[in-house]
């Protein structure tokens, strides 16, 4: 049965690359200060960051921005059925 405890250490990751990628990657790491180890993971976790960011985010700009907000401050009655539903949504929640 596999056990569910992480190391101390945490996952191991492993990456094929090519020599000079491998030697550009260390001598930033060393223009940093760090470990090449220490340097990959704060380089992917930024990388990884911001492209979740970038995907759950959205950023409304200009006439886009006035328009949500608009609709969120005023906003519309639903037609027919859908009425009913808030109206008795709104009873039940009373």
């Amino acid at each position: 049965m596999a056990s569910t405890e992480f190391s101390p250490k945490g996952k191991r990751l492993e990456a094929r690359v090519s020599n000079e990628q491998k030697s550009l990657f260390k001598r930033a790491a060393q223009l940093q200060g760090s470990t090449l180890t220490d340097f990959v993971v704060s380089t992917l976790q930024a990388a990884a960051t911001k492209v979740i960011q970038d995907h759950e985010v959205m950023a409304l700009v200009g006439e886009d921005r006035e328009i949500f907000v608009s609709a969120l401050l005023n906003p519309t009655i639903p037609p027919g059925r859908l009425k009913e539903a808030v109206t008795r949504y709104k009873k039940l929640m009373d």
